[in-house]
């Protein structure tokens, strides 16, 4: 009673404390009480023992979510014991003993029920005991007074939105979960007895100093904490008070409730029936057990956002924030495992990506959503070692799919009536299952034949297709090669080099040996080759008449290549010398065009066009049009960037409708108007490559590494591909390069592991009812041996009520992916000014949002906040509005360069897209000197961290290595050892770097250089990266290669990233 009296004056006295804020009653009655949680982890095997009964279920009126197990095993017996539910009267935590080592401040244990003695105040806030109320309600902390003088803030929010309640399951045995609605945060005397878990900041400042201590390199332990690696031995030193408000600028994480038996999950504002707090983490273990004494400092509400402060003196101009505490992508894409992890049996992320893991339950809760909801899809991604998709064969049987819905059988299917009916995850129609795949189920509800059916335990699969999935026989691989002899193609070596790599991949092309190949070559007329296998030496034809093209050998110009072998080589051989005195300039593209496709329209294939000047000849002949600089600036802008010509939009119409996939390399330095030729590619599925100003000694290894990899990679041909959803979503545009079919069909003549699509999600209702939404990926394909398969992803995702789970959940790199797309797209119809605005509005809005969760709760100020998962979407932002597709206007990139990068990125995998728009900046003179081996080296990550991207980052005395993923560019500072660049560059070190080559030289430095570019090559083998070398202080070499690109600095009149961060928080304040 005593205790009890005491801890009611308490109350009373906090609540006189803060008048303006709403006092939380002495009696269960709270505005904020929500239920009691559901356990957030889950395991396993199911609770076995006495203390199964003891977790407390959600209201029946509660949307259940029942997510598939993860795998921190069954608790048995008494393991279980460790999460009871807490008894009334109980406070927090003190189901469990106190910590045997003896701390400051901590009562002797006197029993399990004894409450906590009233706190000594002192210099620092004790936290009371927790109040408790009638069974089944929640365990609240009364608000307490923070004393005097300022402290970092320590985040986890209160929100009084109720989410819906998840189902139980199995705890961990290590592990900690989230009270409900409250986290009470860290206090700085538990954090004295943390040895692994070092402070955010110092005790107190280094004398003069404006911002925080500089923090050597961490490890976060939670996402969005960042907690520094001590030593095992290091005591830290006990603190007696914060005396010292956080500097201006300083970076304030959300802390995690180490003093709480309950995990604060970052993205989750601590309310466990969310579900995020079902999402089975594997966390990080307690490091000291015994350290959860509900003790902490606390400023008012914890938070569960990051931000930082953003504030100047008055009569400055200076922000008050330091650029060092801003989030960067240096670990490269440290993707969100959430939904894997929550839902095991989906596909892999490398195949399918949502924006956000959370879909809405709701169109009004879809529309608060600003940033794209949908998804970026790469069907035959690279799968590692060892994970490779299985087959399966129904044989007899045929595909197993859903009668309604047209779903294929998969891992979220269920089995009933004994096994003779599967009801649909999507539609939930029952379906009979056929004789021959009848199994008998155990007494759980699973097949007994479960491990042997791969197609319910994988997220994907492949199906061996029947007959009934072809209109035709499936097709052989074809190539057929389109290539400009021009005058401008000769001179560049080109010729030379595309025969040589041709050559070198026949042994390799997929398919044999059933694949096909054929020849056209044009300049002012059309040469024609007939390869048929009894010659011994090919036969050109060549046809004059531009305006009436008819095929003179129908028959032999595609030949099988392993019969006609000999004549290809034959041909190989001697093509580079036959036009080598050609002075030709004129170039008959467009009859050349429809000529090919004659020759390929029975069968289909991939064309590849070799292109080296603009059209001038015949029907598709172009005109100059990008030098016209009056127009930029003005509505007809993007005239510049659409097709000139409706003729090849309606060959690549063409082309699609008869299975034939067609990529593009452009070599010339003057302009081809790539804006046009390039919607051969966009709308047939295939690819642009860009050589601008190509040079054979300069570009050979890029372009033979590049043409061999397009030639030998595994194709899916004559391909179609629809994504299915759950009742109540729906795909609604999709964006990339291909053909739309129908309102969901996509054509996709040729796919290879190297190519991603996006599309758009929308609600159908108005509310959603079912708690899971599932997606299906069908990719129905001939592949090169000849089968006709069918590639199937499935992927489920909750559906959440709440704004803050979706932000939560979301996908940082799925989100730029399909930003991206938009953006582009958008510069085909509008400014390139209006684009770039178009991407920063949609993150202000969704910024403002998030900010308007949190803006009753907490005293924002002039902080900047952010969800942890989006922490770098305004720096991606930042730095799409930079790329070479968006930046700037006319003096900022050729028309044909914008147009080349645009067409790629629209086909971009995630993590190649992010690289290319963050590329990674690192220091190696350092590592060239070292003795260890590569291997040895590629362990330690601090070598190979990446290095903001701005000029500050760049020592004269040092090497860096710049990497975007298509290029290297090698940066030499001016005061670096001349033996070094001698050592690396041979006698050359001197001379004008733009005539240097870099090759191997005789000596330990510049073969660790040679073997860390392979390294980095070999890891993605999608592109080549040919090496550029930039002295410092070299214009305007220096600028090209290397300045423009660090897109943190103020370049050419655009926003560093330190002023577009100031710039986003002043617009997400205007109307926040």
């Amino acid at each position: 009673m005593i205790h009890l009296r005491r801890e009611e004056r308490f109350f009373e006295k906090m609540g006189t404390e803060y008048p303006s804020s709403p006092a939380i009653p002495s009696r269960p009655a709270s505005p904020f009480s929500v239920p009691q949680s559901s356990t957030p982890f889950k395991s396993s095997g199911p609770v076995v023992g006495p203390e199964a009964s003891a977790f407390r279920h959600a209201p029946p009126s509660s949307t259940q979510i029942t997510p598939p197990s993860s795998s921190s095993g069954s608790m048995v017996g008494t393991e279980a014991s460790a999460f009871r539910t807490i008894p009334s009267g109980m406070p927090n935590g003190a189901a469990r003993p106190p910590p045997t080592s003896g701390f400051p401040n901590m009562p002797p244990a006197a029993g399990p029920y004894q409450p906590f003695p009233a706190p000594q105040f002192s210099s620092i806030a004790q936290v009371p005991p927790p109040r408790t109320s009638l069974a089944g309600q929640p365990v609240l902390w009364p608000p307490v007074r923070p004393v005097s003088g300022s402290f970092s803030t320590s985040p986890v929010s209160l929100n009084p939105t109720q989410p819906t309640p998840v189902q139980m399951g199995s705890p961990p045995q290590s592990g900690s979960m989230v009270q409900p609605d409250i986290v009470a945060p860290r206090s700085p005397i538990d954090s004295q007895f943390s040895a692994a878990r070092a402070t955010m900041q110092q005790s107190s400042p280094t004398a003069g100093s404006v911002y925080p201590v500089a923090r050597p390199s961490f490890q976060s332990s939670f996402p969005g904490y960042i907690s520094q690696q001590t030593t095992a031995g290091a005591q830290a030193q006990p603190r007696q008070s914060l005396a010292f408000p956080p500097q201006p600028g300083g970076y304030v994480p959300p802390m995690p409730a180490a003093s709480s038996p309950y995990f604060a999950q970052q993205g989750c504002y601590a309310a466990p029936p969310s579900v995020a707090s079902q999402l089975g983490h594997p966390r990080e273990q307690i490091r000291h057990p015994g350290s959860t004494h509900p003790m902490a400092v606390m400023q008012g509400l914890v938070e569960d956002f990051s931000s930082f402060s953003i504030g100047s003196v008055p009569g400055s101009f200076d922000s008050g924030l330091d650029s060092k505490v801003l989030p960067r992508p240096l670990e490269g894409d440290l993707e969100r495992n959430t939904l894997s992890e929550m839902f095991p049996l989906n596909c892999s992320s490398r195949y399918l990506r949502l924006t956000t893991s959370g879909i809405p339950n709701s169109q009004s809760l879809a529309s608060r959503w600003h940033l794209p909801l949908g998804a970026v899809v790469c069907p035959l991604a690279e799968a590692p070692n060892g994970e490779e998709v299985p087959v399966v064969n129904f044989a007899q049987t045929g595909i197993i799919r859903c009668k309604r819905c047209r779903t294929y059988v998969n891992p979220y299917v269920t089995f009933t009536d004994s096994g003779r009916k599967w009801r649909c995850n999507s539609c939930a129609l029952l379906n009979d299952v056929p004789g021959e795949y009848f199994a008998h189920l155990d007494a759980r509800g699973r097949r007994i034949d479960l491990d042997q059916r791969p197609e319910l335990t994988k997220g994907s699969v492949e199906f061996i297709a029947p007959t009934d999935y072809m209109v035709r026989p499936p097709m052989p691989p074809l190539y057929f090669f389109l290539i400009d002899v021009s005058v401008s193609a000769v001179r560049s070596g080109m010729l030379e080099v595309v025969a040589q790599t041709i050559k070198s991949c026949l042994d390799n092309l997929p398919g044999f040996p059933r694949t096909q190949i054929g020849f056209i070559t044009y300049d002012s007329t059309l040469h024609f080759y007939n390869m048929k296998s009894s010659l011994n030496q090919p036969q050109m034809m060549v046809m004059s008449d531009l305006d009436d093209v008819f095929i003179p050998l129908p028959d032999d110009l595609l030949v099988n290549l392993s019969e006609s072998r000999t004549v290809v080589d034959a041909f190989l051989d001697s093509f580079p010398s036959m036009f080598q005195e050609n002075t030709n300039v004129e170039s008959a593209f467009g009859p050349a065009l429809r000529a090919a496709f004659m020759v390929m329209s029975q069968l289909g294939g991939k064309l590849l066009i070799f292109q080296h000047s603009l059209p001038s000849l015949g029907v598709g002949r172009l005109r100059l049009r990008g030098d016209d600089i009056r127009v930029y600036g003005t509505d007809k802008e993007h005239i510049l960037r659409i097709p000139e010509d409706p003729f090849y939009k309606q060959m690549a119409a063409d082309f699609t409708k008869n299975q034939v996939a067609v990529n593009l390399y452009g070599f010339s330095d003057k302009y081809t108007d790539l804006a046009t030729l390039g919607t051969l590619a966009k709308y047939t599925g295939g690819q642009v490559y860009y050589y601008p100003s190509f040079q054979a000694a300069v570009h050979k290894d890029k372009l033979c590494h590049e043409l061999a990899r397009d030639l030998t990679r595994e194709t899916a041909w004559e391909s179609v591909m629809r994504i299915r959803c759950g009742k109540g979503v729906r795909f609604t545009t999709y964006h990339g390069n291909f053909m739309l079919r129908s309102t969901d069909l996509i054509a996709l003549p040729a796919v290879d592991c190297d190519k991603a699509y996006a599309m758009q999600l929308s609600l159908e209702e108005t509310l959603l009812t079912s708690q899971t939404v599932y997606f299906q990926v069908a990719l129905l394909y001939t592949s090169s041996s000849g089968e006709r398969r069918i590639r199937v992803h499935t992927a489920a995702a909750p559906v959440v009520a709440d704004l803050g789970e979706m932000y939560r959940m979301a996908d940082t790199g799925a989100i730029i992916s399909l930003f991206t797309r938009l953006a582009i797209e958008k510069t085909l119809t509008s400014k390139l000014e209006e684009a770039r605005n178009s991407v920063q509005l949609r993150i202000v809005k969704a910024l403002r949002e998030y900010r308007n969760l949190h803006a009753v709760q907490h005293r924002l100020g002039g902080r900047m906040i952010y969800p942890e998962s989006l922490k770098c979407l305004p720096l991606y932002g930042l730095a799409l509005c930079k790329s070479i597709a968006l930046r700037g206007g006319y003096a900022d990139a050729q028309p044909d360069e914008r147009c080349a990068a645009g067409y790629t990125m629209m086909a971009l995998p995630v993590k190649k897209m992010l690289k290319l728009l963050y590329p990674q900046l690192i220091r190696i003179d350092e590592y060239l000197l070292k003795k260890t081996s590569l291997a040895e080296d590629s362990k330690d990550k601090d070598i190979w961290k990446g290095l903001p991207l701005a000029a500050g980052s760049l020592d004269p005395q040092g090497l860096y290595l710049y990497d975007d993923g298509f290029r290297f560019v090698l940066w030499f500072g001016s005061m670096l050892s001349p033996d070094r660049v001698k050592n690396l560059l041979g006698e050359n070190f001197a001379a004008d770097y733009s005539k240097v080559s870099l090759r191997e030289q005789d000596n330990e430095i510049s073969r660790n250089l040679m073997g860390l570019l392979n390294k980095y090559r070999e890891s993605d083998s999608s592109y080549y990266q040919l090496s550029y070398l930039v002295r410092q202080g070299e214009k305007p070499r220096e600028g090209y290669f290397l300045l423009t690109n660090l897109i943190e600095d103020p370049v050419g009149g655009a926003n560093g990233y330190l002023d577009w961060i100031m710039q986003l928080h002043r617009q997400v304040q205007q109307n926040a």
